[in-house]
């Protein structure tokens, strides 16, 4: 468990290329834990760094993420992102052992809402380019197999990005990022992080919003 985190609810629905660019900025200047809950503008769909991108349909508006994991349709899911600093001791773990650590709070946190879920212990048998139809292992899903909740992760200099997406229809979503927090880590503190948004902003044009980023795969 992290001694500190801090919770940024993002009340702002944005488009792909800003969502990823907040990301990027967070990972590589957050000197602290952050835990960022967020929204999608209507009709995004985000694919993972190493999807192909020609599979997806004619006119599809979306954008690679620079972790792993297939196609979320955003919209109506429940999206986070975590950062870890290096030197974090959830930063410095394996990345399996991360992925469950925070995947088993997440399971945590819908058992509190009444959800039936468990973690999964193997991959599904068929493989999915669509991130909610191929549990892997430490996925959340529910009782009946129905992927709930999966995660792409990548490390670098600054320490661990993990972008994640929750679909569950409970109805407890008002403060299930307090309560994800909460599970995370032993003091949760709510100030918002102060942001270059002349940083983020030129990072989603140059890079994120670029035909050489989203198509390079």
């Amino acid at each position: 468990m992290l001694q500190e985190l801090i919770l940024w609810q993002d009340a702002v629905a944005r488009d792909g290329p800003l969502n990823m660019a907040i990301d990027d900025w967070l990972w590589n200047h957050a000197a602290r834990p952050i835990l960022r809950v967020y929204g999608w503008l209507p009709q995004w769909v985000s694919i993972g760094y190493f999807s192909q991108w020609a599979q997806l349909p004619e006119a599809t508006t979306f954008v690679r993420r620079p972790t792993g994991g297939g196609l979320v349709e955003h919209g109506s899911d429940w999206p986070y992102t975590l950062v870890i600093p290096r030197g974090w001791e959830l930063a410095e773990m394996p990345g399996a052992e991360s992925y469950r650590v925070i995947h088993q709070a997440l399971e945590k946190v819908l058992v509190g809402e009444g959800v039936d879920c468990r973690l999964t212990e193997q991959a599904g048998d068929e493989p999915s380019d669509l991130c909610f139809r191929h549990p892997v292992v430490h996925d959340v899903i529910a009782v009946n197999g129905t992927k709930l909740a999966g995660a792409g992760q990548r490390r670098g200099k600054s320490g661990l990005l993990h972008q994640g997406s929750l679909r569950c229809e409970s109805l407890r979503v008002d403060d299930r990022g307090r309560r994800f927090a909460e599970q995370l880590a032993l003091a949760v503190k709510t100030t918002p992080p102060t942001l270059d948004w002349d940083w983020i902003h030129q990072r989603a044009a140059e890079l994120y919003a670029s035909s050489a980023w989203n198509r390079k795969k």
